[in-house]
């Protein structure tokens, strides 16, 4: 093989990965938000998520960038591994689509895709034209890639070397390897199984051995993910652990059908006689398509494996207890009656919730150098969140059964309560911020201003209690003392301030530490203002 042949076949990988990823961007843009807006939407029923994963792959040619979208996802807290599994199976069909495809020979269409491409992407204006544009561009590339490739690999037919060297690849343990470090080198099973396809039709890979260098390709495509979650929580990094054992299983189950049955790839190959390249194609599909017939009923079993892998730990328990519905699971079989109680009930949880997160933001702001108080004060906002939508929902599905009056007000007012217990939340994030600026910035508060603080804090805190209690007994007995509260706060708020400016004047105060000192006693005023909401809820039109 010459220089020039080695630089051609090097040429043609890189033209034919690039076309895939031009292509895929394409896809993704033309599709805009929808493919993000259709993995949110996945549900429970693993069959839909199976659906979903396969076309989701099918759109942007890419099982790794459903993965990495699916761990985003995880690992934000919008999808469960029980979901991603699921998108996770469909992903490993819908990547085989790409094989399909390249087993038709358009190498001669090529040249005419890449110039319609390229006038659509560089003079079409309207996006929408644009991206297709791009998606025929890198079609053509993709096509031109595979046939610099074949061009150049066609004189290692000749070579004795290089077929002893291949000949290696007879044997199965041998070929699943390098399948696997070859995938994972190139971080994509589309683009090894197509550069396998064209080794065949070469005649310098048999088909017997694309079938294990195949296998192998599933296995190694999961290294972008493991490398990807690398930089996501425990969740991320489990999700990509669920990528790894789903096709490690797959591998051990095919190489269990093929060896006890090989007539199996005696009947793929007379699904396409003579056509090697399409033989590759459609062994990529079918096996993969197996694979999740076989180990969809078994994946709660490796969601299982999962997590002894990387158990969870005990503030990701707390985290898994908290963003969950406790009194309003199953509503649909409670008397409409008991699910209003119930109702409240899991409101008044919200509210301890949002309470004691207020409690370890202001301890934070105080004690900055406890930095596990800023990470659980974040992580127990976006519970508090997790509780507003979840609660809401299910109280606005209550809503809509016949209720007497009674209840349809306090539902009404529980929508209402849910969202003053969210936005004390949304507070206490800003305070662990204002902590953070402080600590950042390497400057304090004076000691007269963090004295007025903390009497503004216990304050509200006190506010918050008085009100919580009112709410939850429905009685007001306590109503005045939580309204004397709140005006308390409040005329600390303008005698703090006042004061705050004085010792601004008299350069006692750091000028940023001012700014975050108004800042803190706008938001405990705030605070305050949504509890007292809560105390009036059952009694009369909260505040705004």
């Amino acid at each position: 093989m010459t220089i020039w042949e080695i630089i051609s076949l090097l040429g043609g990988v890189g033209l034919f990965l690039y076309g895939m990823t031009v292509m895929s961007t394409g896809l993704k843009n033309a599709a805009g938000d929808s493919l993000h807006t259709i993995l949110e939407k996945v549900t429970t029923n693993r069959v839909l998520a199976v659906l979903i994963g396969i076309v989701v792959t099918m759109l942007v040619q890419s099982s790794s960038a459903t993965d990495m979208m699916v761990i985003g996802f995880v690992n934000s807290g919008l999808m469960n591994l029980a979901q991603a599994i699921g998108v996770i199976m469909g992903a490993n069909i819908g990547t085989t689509i790409t094989a399909q495809i390249t087993a038709f020979n358009l190498t001669a269409f090529a040249p005419f895709l890449i110039f319609a491409g390229a006038i659509m992407y560089l003079f079409l204006k309207k996006p929408v034209p644009r991206h297709i544009g791009a998606i025929l561009l890198g079609f053509g590339m993709l096509f031109v890639g595979i046939g610099l490739i074949k061009s150049a690999i066609a004189p290692l037919s000749e070579s004795e070397g290089f077929i002893r060297v291949l000949s290696m690849l007879s044997n199965p343990a041998l070929a699943i390897l390098f399948g696997i470090l070859f995938t994972a080198l190139l971080q994509s099973s589309s683009s090894s199984v197509v550069i396998f396809q064209a080794f065949a039709v070469e005649g310098l890979l048999t088909y017997e051995q694309c079938v294990y260098l195949v296998i192998g390709a599933a296995i190694g495509s999961v290294m972008p993910n493991l490398l990807a979650s690398l930089t996501t929580d425990r969740n991320g990094k489990r999700t990509a652990l669920l990528n790894l054992y789903f096709n490690v299983f797959r591998a051990v189950l095919l190489l269990i059908v093929i060896t006890i049955f090989p007539i199996v790839l005696d009947w793929i190959k007379l699904l396409s006689p003579n056509d090697v390249a399409r033989q590759v194609a459609n062994t990529h599909t079918i096996f993969a398509i197996v694979a999740v017939i076989a180990l969809l009923p078994c994946s709660k079993l490796i969601i299982k494996l999962t997590y002894l892998t990387l158990p969870l730990l005990p503030e990701e328990q707390r985290k898994k207890e908290d963003r969950r519905l406790i009194y309003l699971a199953g509503t649909k079989n409670m008397v409409p009656a008991v699910a209003v109680h119930q109702a409240k009930l899991e409101v008044n949880r919200m509210g301890a919730i949002a309470r004691d997160n207020l409690t370890r933001a202001v301890e934070y702001f105080f004690y900055p150098e406890r930095d596990e108080l800023f990470d659980r004060v974040e992580e127990t906002e976006q519970t508090v969140d997790w509780l507003d939508h979840a609660i809401s929902d299910q109280l606005v599905t209550l809503r809509s059964l016949q209720l007497p009056e009674r209840d349809v007000f306090l539902l009404s007012r529980l929508i209402r309560v849910t969202s003053n217990y969210e936005r004390i939340s949304d507070h206490a994030e800003n305070i662990i911020e204002f902590a953070k600026r402080l600590k950042t910035a390497k400057v304090s508060i004076s000691e007269a201003g963090l004295d007025e603080l903390r009497q503004m804090s216990v304050g509200v805190l006190q506010c918050l209690d008085v009100s919580m209690d009112i709410f939850e007994s429905e009685s007001f007995k306590r109503l005045k003392e939580a309204e004397d509260l709140e005006q308390s706060v409040d005329d600390m708020q303008d005698q703090f301030i006042q004061n705050h400016i004085n010792r601004l004047m008299t350069s006692g105060c750091d000028p940023l530490a001012g700014v975050i000192f108004t800042d803190m006693c706008t938001d405990l005023e705030r605070c305050s203002d949504q509890a007292l909401n809560v105390a009036h809820a059952l009694l009369h039109e909260s505040r705004d």
